[in-house]
């Protein structure tokens, strides 16, 4: 019977380059756009505990060492034109790779489900405007945040089911409106609080964070988008483009939206003389710095822009997994499940907490990902795989059973030296667990397979 499986192929998609066509400003926009959400506002509010300075100082180093992995992923979906779970075949096995697309699924779902929160934050202070109805926050304003998200819910149902064409008619809307709010919010910030008084701000000691805590969320925050890399590198025919765009694109769109939010929440601190994380909301701080309800409508639509790209992603993997459905019904599925997921913190009690939690969970997972595929591609099969091995159920990746298992212990080792790491008191202050659990495990993961291949030869 295992013959039997052994013989089967698993078709792939490889991008031909005759049907590239994306040039360095298309790539660049795509990932400052990708950065351009409510989420990267949000990110920096939450790293204003570390203050000003040391804030600034996570988010570039933080973000810089993840896209340098997002042009290193790009460059092998350019080589390739292979989407980012179709690549970890090579690493994890043909049936093995089904894993990587259950976590993208997973964590766009999880994205779309921030936005969807932060943007019904939004609808419930429009309500209590237009209508009186509590904030959420406020007794009573779960059920108006209830509202918020069903609301927000039924427009991305409108959005994915009018096709490719409406996404982005949304995405170019989206990226206007946000551009300048953020100009707009800038103003606001520092017309009330001047910037010696935001650089020169104290966090409390009891709510302060560590820099390696800070770095740890950022590395979540942006590695999230390198296992989406090759998805859209794939489509270039420049390996200048493929890497470069990216790395600067991302760079400058998480460094611009992120500290803007960082600044606000800082400012808002300063003003009120009573600093709380949970200002880091968008919806809290426009509030707070009264924009009014035209502000509230922008965080709206920006997060429908972001969502559209999340739905998308998360929409393709479910895809990808079950093959017999539609892409339309698979983007139907993976909102609704959204819709429920955007629930959880009103379970919790508080969203911060919630995302927070969801970014340590990310941290964990998503950096030995990325991780063991790098190693794999560029240092063991030296830049290169074969269309045949990915797509031949009795080439060298199918492991056993499908499965490179080698891979997957290596993925769970990760998992437990990120969390080992993260109670030693030096990591946690200065480089963090995520960055280093990586190394450790790219170093374990080829030793691992030069020994297993050793032993095969």
């Amino acid at each position: 019977m295992e013959n039997l499986k052994a013989t089967r192929q698993y078709p792939l998609e490889s991008i031909a380059p005759k049907h590239r066509h994306m040039n360095y400003w298309d790539m660049f926009a795509t990932w400052v756009g990708a950065n351009a959400n409510n989420g990267t506002w949000f990110i920096g509010g939450v790293i204003a505990a570390c203050g000003l300075w040391g804030g600034v100082s996570a988010l570039i180093i933080g973000s810089s060492i993840a896209y340098v992995f997002l042009a290193i992923v790009g460059l092998i979906g350019y080589r390739t034109g292979i989407t980012t779970t179709g690549l970890s075949r090579a690493s994890f096995g043909i049936r093995g790779s089904v894993v990587p697309s259950i976590v993208n699924l997973v964590q766009f779902i999880g994205w779309t489900a921030v936005n969807t929160f932060i943007a019904a934050t939004s609808i419930s202070y429009i309500c209590n405007t237009v209508f009186g109805w509590p904030v959420y926050g406020k007794p009573g304003g779960n059920w108006t945040l209830l509202f918020g998200i069903v609301v927000m819910s039924v427009l991305h149902l409108i959005s994915v089911s009018a096709g490719q064409r409406s996404v982005q008619m949304i995405e170019r809307i989206g990226m206007i409106l946000v551009f300048a709010f953020v100009v707009w919010e800038t103003f606001v910030v520092f017309k009330q609080t001047s910037f010696h008084q935001i650089s020169q701000w104290q966090v409390p000691f009891k709510q302060k964070m560590s820099f390696g805590s800070a770095l740890d969320a950022l590395a979540a925050f942006n590695l999230a988008w390198v296992t989406a890399g090759a998805d859209f590198t794939r489509f270039t025919n420049k390996r200048f483009v493929a890497t470069s765009a990216p790395f600067w694109g991302a760079l400058i769109g998480v460094l611009w939206f992120a500290l803007v939010g960082l600044v606000a929440t800082i400012s808002i601190a300063v003003s009120s003389g009573t600093y709380d994380a949970n200002n880091s909301d968008p919806s809290t701080i426009a509030a707070k710095l009264g924009l009014g309800i035209l502000a509230m409508i922008v965080i709206i639509l920006t997060s429908m822009t972001a969502n559209a790209v999340n739905l998308q992603a998360a929409g393709s993997a479910l895809n990808n997994m079950m093959p017999k459905i539609s892409l339309k019904v698979a983007l139907w599925i993976a909102t609704i499940v959204a819709t429920f997921v955007t629930m959880i913190p009103m379970v919790v009690g508080s969203f911060l907490d919630t995302f927070t939690a969801f970014l340590d969970i990310l941290g964990m997972i998503l950096g030995p990902w990325m991780s063991i595929m790098c190693v794999d591609y560029f240092i063991l099969h030296r830049g290169h795989y074969s269309m045949d091995d990915l797509t031949n159920g009795d080439g060298p990746f199918w492991y056993r059973l499908g499965i490179n298992w080698w891979a997957f212990a290596c993925w769970i080792l990760g998992v437990v030296v990120f969390l080992g790491l993260q109670k030693i008191e030096w990591f946690d202050q200065t480089v963090g667990a995520a960055y280093p659990a990586m190394v450790i495990v790219g170093i374990v993961y080829y030793i691992i397979m030069k020994i297993r291949s050793t032993m095969i030869h």
